[in-house]
């Protein structure tokens, strides 16, 4: 599909510097679900790895939501999880100063520019049917945490882990979203969506 430049946004980006849309690196301070639009409802289309950066294009006006740029693609966060350096201090996106230089930008028409994966961390598992069927009859309190449940993130040691019958990794509902993890290394390989 093609990309309509609306002129509202051709006029925004013309009165931009060029420098602050360029030069705003941002970097994840935990993996984070790179999403198809902004909003939790958008399909999962990549993980920012914490650490990672990428490059900010900027914001939706009166929104957390924000669109960044990577080699591999492009896509929407959340920007309580991604920090930015700002006056020489590294501060969370959503708490920057009031003058910094980043660009509003118009809520997306279409979707579907935002395809691209921006990376993944580890491998993505799919479970078989019988594995999914039996987390999904076999439902479990859900344990909250601060952080997006993505694949490759490390669960904490506080979180238990439940046996699958017959299978390698174990289950657990982080942020009421199935989940399955490596019992050894505790790292997320499958988050059901």
């Amino acid at each position: 599909m093609r990309r309509i430049l609306f002129p509202a946004v051709a006029g925004a980006l013309v009165a931009m510097s060029g420098a602050a849309l360029a030069d705003t690196a941002v970097s994840a301070v935990t993996n984070l679900n790179v999403r198809a639009g902004p909003g939790s409802q958008y399909p999962v289309i990549g993980v920012l790895a914490a650490g990672q950066s990428a490059t900010l294009e900027g914001c939706l006006a009166n929104s957390k939501w924000c669109t960044i740029a990577e080699a591999n693609g492009r896509g929407w966060v959340y920007s309580d999880y991604v920090t930015a350096n700002f006056g020489g201090n590294t501060i969370v996106l959503t708490r920057r100063p009031a003058n910094a230089e980043v660009a509003v930008i118009a809520p997306p028409v279409d979707t579907d520019v935002y395809t691209g994966a921006i990376v993944s961390p580890e491998p993505i598992v799919r479970p078989p049917v019988e594995v999914r069927t039996y987390v999904r009859e076999h439902r479990l309190e859900p344990v909250y945490l601060e952080s997006e449940v993505v694949p490759g993130a490390i669960v904490p040691d506080t979180v238990e882990l439940r046996e699958i019958p017959d299978y390698d990794y174990r289950y657990v509902y982080l942020n009421d979203q199935p989940t399955l993890v490596d019992p050894g290394t505790r790292r997320i390989v499958y988050v059901a969506r």
